[in-house]
Parts: structure tokens; sequence; C-alpha cells
């Protein structure tokens, strides 16, 4: 940058020594181009002048900060190249962004900014307006121009979000591919498509821009190699990085901040990006688009959509070699190359007496204008260490814009900035200090990219050789051919003298290289050609031998024909005849099977009959089980109504024996009473030596089968003698209590009392009953004539005998037994105390030792 006297702006800066050499072949400067904005209104008054395509003057107005200490008036600013208010797109585009997309394709890095203050056209020169088309839809533009014969089916290529890529097979490729449309189809049914996150800025959302005209250049490009594009789009706002095409945070309020990384490589990155694949330069356009729609512009005093972020929008090309047979992409992830283009709109510096912001602009402003002054001292620093050979630390850390970028100053690559400015004067004091950044920028070397291709071995022109046999072969298919079935590829009919010719550019007149490298390229190309003429005559010679062997197989076969004709004529002869026996043998056939048809359909008509009759016999067993089953309901229901008749008959009989059975215990209390009386009389008389076994009245069944009888016994068997007057005082009385089995508890109000008693279950010691025992009560259940449980205690006395044993003589009974009240009409008083007594007396009978009277 120099003024109108020839003084440089920064007076204390050293000139750069432009070092001859090896190293300096291997650097370029950057690049900076300047873009004038036309004047919006025609009273605005401007303070710059194009002189020629790579300077302009800059004249200080009286409005400047530092007019009056300005000694000089005019300052002379100059650049690679100049572009006036007039100039068009297209030649912004062919002049700066052209050669990138070149290198882009040949395998090199390359980065775009557009720099400036608020207002000055960045935007515009970056994406353009619906009447012509920006930088970055031309670059898609001459992209897929050159490649769009030559891209790879979708996913063949997939990310290994370590900023580099891996190689899939066809058939993962079409999985991932039927994933896509399925997820795609899923979100249009459940909605989603379409909803996107509300933009954090003071407008709505930003304009949709629509395309103008397509460029239609074309590149050249090696047809070898298969193609596929993918972009990224991030954000860089308040020095955090965000990805404008994250899908995944559609509904969150705020995107995720994103973290800058280095890979193995050396190269910067943005951790867990969103690339996207795209097949053509509307998609990719529609992509931008809409990652655009999320980033964050505002309102400003000086633009009414003022970016509020830095974006950078990556346009990445990888590219791999097709296998020896130009069919398919090597699954090697070594061979693949990647290229990209970084195209980066810078947001404005400003000034906040201008804007006028407050709160969460002015905040914005500040985290702009310290990532610009962040860039700003880098490139001073760059410079310093370029020109004075020092080694100072480059804060690259300080910003995420310089960290991001990183590689490409202390790496390879080619870097290209172009510098918007506004003429008007009342952005003066701004654009100067843009100026001043340019200049800086431009005394920046770069280090310039190398492509290292590997040399596979493989045949050049490969896929268009594949592509012209796969032709041949569907025309050989179309004509019905039977041998184009059988064919395989085979590229070694395609030849080659070898790879294209290396650069030819001349940048140092002593740099003899050059012409050693072309000599020796030549060299290597005429021995190509001669390796390939003998080749070619080895083959003419073949060609000859095959052709004399062909004309002597067809003599051959001439002869062979005419005898496999006459072999022909005799066997349609043979044919003939045969056709004739087997029409007759057809016709014998036929006859067999309509024989065989009516036999068969005999056999139906008897199986059927035979069916009917089996239904016929079932039926007839059937009604004669139907008849027996109501037969014997009418016996069960006959044998019912006489077990009735019987049951009352029996009940009848039962009461005439309760009543007989009651008239005769009438009789015989009275019978008691009078033995009663009379024993009060005689009590003198009685006689009480012999004392037998009595049986308690109405027991002497029972009695009778408990106790046997000793009178029949014979001396020799006879048991221990016991004596019968051995009582003790029924006080002393002690209960041997005897309940074997489970009984059922009685529930009776009235129970037996025995105050001292020893519960039993069975009898297994005679010590049992000798052991102070005197009394013994055995207790048993069991059912009446009714069906009611009737319990019944057996009792006796315990008496001991001579042999020191024991032996039980029962001689009382107690029969337990509930009965229900039947329901019939009240009785008589006489009625009721008969039936009083009668139960009494069938409830509990209880007799004592009868007396003897002499």
């Amino acid at each position: 940058m120099k003024s109108a006297r020839g003084k440089m702006l920064g007076l204390s800066r050293k000139p750069i020594n432009r070092i001859r050499g090896t190293n300096m072949l291997c650097k370029d400067p950057v690049q900076v181009y300047c873009r004038l904005k036309p004047m919006q209104f025609p009273n605005d008054i401007s303070c710059m002048r194009v002189i020629s395509d790579t300077t302009i003057v800059i004249t200080p107005p009286e409005s400047a900060v530092n007019f009056r200490n300005t000694s000089n008036k005019e300052i002379q600013t100059t650049f690679t190249r100049v572009f006036p208010p007039d100039a068009t797109q297209k030649e912004i585009f062919d002049t700066v962004a052209l050669p990138l997309v070149e290198n882009l394709i040949q395998g090199r890095n390359g980065l775009l900014f557009t720099y400036g203050v608020t207002g000055s056209g960045k935007t515009y020169t970056m994406t353009g307006d619906s009447s012509q088309d920006g930088i970055m839809p031309r670059c898609f533009d001459v992209i897929f121009n050159s490649i769009m014969n030559y891209q790879t089916k979708k996913f063949v290529f997939k990310p290994d979000k370590l900023n580099g890529f891996d190689v899939q097979s066809e058939a993962d490729a079409m999985l991932d591919r039927q994933s896509e449309i399925h997820a795609g189809l899923m979100s249009q049914k459940n909605g989603k498509s379409g909803k996107l996150r509300k933009i954090d800025s003071d407008s709505d959302s930003n304009p949709v821009i629509i395309r103008g005209c397509n460029e239609v250049q074309t590149l050249t490009i090696d047809q070898d190699n298969a193609y596929a594009v993918f972009v990224t789009y991030v954000e860089i706002y308040n020095n955090s990085v965000y990805d404008l095409l994250d899908d995944d945070d559609v509904r969150a309020k705020t995107l995720q901040s994103k973290i800058v990384r280095e890979d193995g490589n050396k190269n910067m990155y943005v951790h867990a990006v969103t690339e996207v694949e795209v097949k053509s330069s509307e998609e990719a356009f529609e992509v931008f688009h809409r990652g655009q729609r999320k980033r964050r512009v505002a309102h400003t005093a000086l633009n009414a959509e003022s970016s509020r972020s830095h974006s950078a929008f990556t346009i990445r090309l990888v590219q791999a070699p097709l296998d020896c047979e130009g069919e398919q992409v090597i699954q090697d992830k070594r061979v693949i190359c990647i290229s990209q283009l970084s195209l980066v709109d810078l947001a404005g510096s400003e000034r906040t007496n201008r804007t006028k912001n407050t709160g969460q602009r002015l905040r914005e402003a500040g985290n702009i204008n310290n990532s610009l002054m962040t860039l700003r001292s880098c490139m001073e620093i760059l410079r310093e260490n370029q020109i004075q050979g020092t080694s100072k630390m480059v804060p690259y850390r300080d910003s995420k814009l310089t960290h991001l970028f990183k590689n490409y100053f202390d790496g390879e690559g080619q870097v290209r900035m172009i510098v918007c400015v506004n003429p008007r004067a009342d952005d003066y004091d701004e654009t100067i200090q843009v100026m001043k950044f340019a200049e800086v920028t431009q005394e920046v070397q770069v280090a310039r990219s190398t492509v290292t291709k590997l040399d596979l071995g493989y045949t050049p022109g490969r896929r268009q050789a594949n592509k012209i046999f796969k032709e041949a072969r569907n025309r050989l298919e179309k004509e019905g051919r039977v041998e184009a079935n059988g064919l395989e590829i085979d590229i070694g009919l395609v030849y080659s003298l070898g790879g294209p010719f290396p650069e030819l550019e001349m940048n140092n007149p002593h740099n003899d290289q050059i012409i050693t490298n072309l000599m020796h390229f030549l060299e290597q190309r005429i021995n190509k050609r001669n390796i390939l003429r003998a080749d070619l005559q080895q083959k003419q010679n073949e060609f000859r031998k095959m052709l004399s062997s062909t004309e002597q197989e067809n003599i051959s076969l001439k002869v062979e024909n005419a005898a496999l004709k006459a072999s022909n004529s005799q066997q349609k002869k043979k044919i003939l005849a045969l056709e004739g026996h087997l029409g007759k043998t057809e016709a014998q056939i036929d006859s067999l099977i309509c024989k065989l048809n009516n036999a068969n359909e005999t056999i139906k008509n008897m199986q059927q009959e035979l069916k009917d009759r089996d239904m016929a016999l079932n039926q007839r067993l059937i009604d004669k089980q139907r008849v027996k089953q109501k037969y014997n309901t009418k016996i069960q229901v006959e044998t019912d109504k006489m077990n009735k008749e019987l049951e009352v008959k029996l009940r009848q009989q039962r009461e005439q024996l309760q009543n007989q059975m009651k008239a005769q215990d009438d009789k015989l209390r009275l019978v008691k009473q009078i033995l009663v009386d009379e024993n009060d009389i005689n009590s003198e008389k009685i006689v009480s030596k012999d004392v037998p076994s009595v049986t308690p009245v109405r027991v002497a069944d029972v009695t009778k089968r408990l106790v046997p009888c000793t009178d029949g016994r014979s001396r020799k068997d006879k048991a221990m003698v016991s004596n019968p007057r051995y009582r003790r005082s029924q006080s002393a009385d002690r209960w041997i209590d005897h309940r074997p089995g489970a009984l059922v508890p009685l529930g009776t109000v009235l129970q037996p009392l025995m105050r001292r008693r020893r519960s039993v279950n069975r009898l297994t010691d005679p010590k049992e009953i000798t052991d102070g025992a005197s009394r013994y009560c055995l207790v048993a259940q069991e059912h009446d004539t009714d069906g009611e449980l009737e319990t019944k205690l057996y009792k006796g006395d315990i008496l001991p005998t001579s042999g020191g044993g024991a032996q039980v003589v029962f001689n009382d009974m107690e029969c337990l037994k509930q009965l229900s009240p039947k329901a019939r009409k009240r009785s008589g008083p006489a009625e009721i105390d008969a039936q009083t007594s009668l139960t009494n007396h069938s409830l509990e009978t209880h007799n004592k030792r009868p007396r003897v009277i002499n």
C-alpha cells in the first residue's frame, strides 16, 4: 500500500527479502483482491477512485477522525486485482474462484475469505442474488459439470467422523441408501419435514435466493477416478462453532456448540460436524439454504440484515481410482484423495458509535471485532516470522476462526481474500483499517500444495475402455449373437503413452529442473511408444496366424457340414416313421385311459354306496341307544318312586315301634316304682352273698358282646379269680378315658364328667390299667338306623386279680344322641310329657348296681 509520494503506510516495516532458491518456489503469497461496491445514492461522496487494474487511490474526507493530523492526503493501495463497481459476478468468479476450483479437482486445498465492513457486499459476492449468482453457486456448477458422469453412487464414500472417509462396497452402500429413503418416508409421515428451529435473530428468516444463470464451464479431470462431493456449513458465533446442518437440533431452541480438533494429518476440523453428500449443484445449493435459514442475522443501523457470525461453507471433493477393469472403486482407504475448498464469509467489523448497538448486539459486535483482531495479529506475526526469520508463537487458539484455518497458513493450500469496500466517505475510518489488514495479508506466504498420486500400475483410460467394451457387447446381444454372453471385460486393448505432461510453468529462470523433468518424461513416452509398436507388430502376426487357421478350420467344417446334411435327411425319415408309430400308441393309450376312468367311476359309486350303508347302520345304533336310554330313565323314575314309598312305610313302622317302646317304658317305670317301694319295706331281708353281673336295661346285647361269660369255662383254662366286692369309694375313683381313633366333637351341652382321669388312645401295656385306676370308660361312635351320629360310653370297674393283674367288668353304658325337633303341629300337654320322658330315657340311661332281695 503506497501513498501518492511513494511512502509506505507502515514506515517501521522492513521490505520483504525475496530469497532465491528452492524454498521460494514452494510458497506463494496470499492473493488479495479488492471489489468496490456501487454507490447506493447519487448524492453520496466517494473517497476512492480506480487508477489501474491493481491500484486504487483513497482520499481522506474532512469527516475523517485524523483528517487534520494526516500528512499524506492521498493513499495508493495495491492489490492483486481491483474490481470496479461495474464488475460482474462472472468476472470475479473467473479471476478469483475458478483457479481454486481447478486446484480442488486436482487434489489441492483452497481457502477464500470475503472481508470488509458491515454492508460492503461480502454476502452478495459470495452467494449473489436472483439475477446474478455469486461465487459459491458458480463453484458448484463448474464442479458438477466436470464430474457429472464420473460420480460414484451415494454412500460409496462414507465419512469416518475423523476428517477422513471410508470406502464401502456396493452392497453396504445400497443398504445405506435404502435406510435414507425409509427415514425420509418416516419423516414425511410424521410431519417432521419442513419444521426448522426458530432462528435466534431479529428477522424471521433469511430470504431464499433464487438461482440465476448456471455456469457452463467444465474442467479437465482424471477419467479413471470416481468422485463424490460432500459439504459442511458451520458458523462461528460469539467465539463458538455451531453446525448449521445438524438435523438433531431442529427442535432445540439453540444449537449445540462443536469443538475444533486436529486429525492425523495435522489438519484442523470441526468434530462431529454434519457432512452431507450432494449429487448436483441444485441439491448442494438447497443444503446451503437449509443451513442459511439457521444462520444468525440481525437488523442494525448500517444493514437491515447484518451477519452476526462468521460462516464457513466447505466443499470437500473425494476421489479414488477405479480397479484394473475400470468397474468399481478400489476398496482401499489409502488411495483416497481428499481436497477441500472453504468459502468463508466474515462478519463485518463495526463501530458502536455508528451501529448504535446495545445489549446482545453490542456483545456480538465485540466478539466479531475480537476475532478479526486475532486474525490480524496472526497475519502480522506470520509476516514477521517469514521476513525476519523468527519463530514467534502465532496465537491461533485465541479465536475459533484462526484455530479452524490454522493448517492453511502453517501447512499447505492456496489462500485468497476478497476485500469488499464501500467507497462512501462516511465509511473511510473503517475502510482504512481494512486496507491495513489487506496490506499485511498480502505479505504472508503460504506453502504451495503438492499432490502425491500413487502409481498403481493400472492402464490409463480403463474407464472409457470398459464403457466401449460394454457398448460393443450390448450391440452383439441385440443382434442375437450367442457368443456375446461369454465375453469377459478385457481392457488390454487400450493403449496409452503415459500420464499427463508435468507442469511447465517457470517461475525462476535458473530453474533447470522443469526441463530435466520434461526430457525424462519424453524419453519415457518414446520408450513406451516403441514398446507399443513392437506389441502391435506381434499382435498383427498373431492375428495372421489365427486368420489362416480359421480358414483351414472353415474348409473342414464345410466338409463336415455336407456329411451332417446327409445324415440329417436319414434321421428325418426315421422321425416320420416313429411319429406314425407314436400316433398309434397314443390312440391305444387313450382307449386304456377311458377304461380306467370307467373303472374308477364304478369304484367311486360302490364306495359311496358303502358309505351310505355305514351311515344307516350307525343311525340304527344311535336309535337303539336312544331307546335304551329312554327305558333306563323310566326304570330309574319308577325305582325312585318305589324307594320313596318304602321310606314312607318305614317311617310309619318306626313311629309305631316307638309308640310301642314308649308303652313298654311306661310299664317298666311302674314295675320299677313297685320294686322300689317293696325294697323300702323289706330292706332288712336283702341278701348280698353272691352278686351276679347284671346288665343295664336296653344294653343286654352290648354287655353280652363286650363281657365274655365265665360260667361255661372249664377249670383248666379259666381266668384269674377276681374279687367283685373289691370296691373303692366313688370319691377316690380314677378313670381310664379310652378314646380310640379320631372322634367327632359332640358339641352338646351335657358332657361326661370324670374328675380324675387319664386319657389314652390305645391299650398297649397292662400297667395302664393296674396303675392306680379303678374305673374304665370306652368311647365309641356309630350311626343309628336313621343315619344320625350316636356316641356310646361303655363303663366298667377295674378289678384286681389274684395273679397281680386286673380285669374290666362292664356294667353300664351311656348313649349320647342329638335329635332335631320335628316340624308338626303343637301337641297337647300329655303328649308333650310322654315325648319328653321318652327323649330323656333315650338320651341318657344310667342303671345303678341292682340289689339282690332274699
